[in-house]
């Protein structure tokens, strides 16, 4: 039963392990302007884990990234997703091991950043979510590959 255990962990961390689609070059030079429309909020969810390595696992693996419970793409590591939205309240969630949300009050013209920090779990990652400040949020952008969102 262990041995079974111990496969189903380790496919589960191999389909985990692979990379995210990259978007193209235009997209991270327009996302990396840090410029939103006046009328919407730009959200920021980055992994910067050379920055912030908590665990030796945290480079390879892929977490699903959700808005209002609806996917919008996933991350890895030195990787960001950017998108707009309306204003309101909108809810981040991350997927891995565990589950983690970050709830925002996106104000027109307004740009929110959130960190993802990536640490070891029982079987693969964990992730937590957190709402950090525009200048530590441009600084864990600046450097990192633009995801390609769903």
């Amino acid at each position: 039963m262990k041995a079974l255990l111990v496969l189903a962990a380790i496919a589960v961390n191999l389909v985990a392990c692979t990379s995210v689609n990259l978007g193209q070059a235009n997209q991270d030079a327009s996302a990396i302007a840090f410029a939103v429309p006046k009328d919407a909020a730009g959200i920021y969810v980055y992994r910067n884990d050379y920055v912030y390595r908590n665990e030796s696992m945290d480079e390879a693996m892929r977490m699903l990234v959700e808005l209002n419970g609806k996917p919008i793409g996933q991350t890895a590591a030195s990787t960001y997703l950017y998108l707009e939205v309306p204003p309101g309240k909108h809810a981040i969630t991350a997927k891995a091991e565990n589950t983690d949300t970050v709830e925002i009050d996106a104000k027109p013209g307004t740009i929110h950043y959130i960190w993802q920090e990536v640490k070891l779990g029982s079987l693969y990652a964990r992730t937590k979510l957190h709402l950090v400040d525009e200048a530590q949020g441009k600084q864990g952008v600046t450097d990192l590959k633009f995801a390609a969102a769903k």
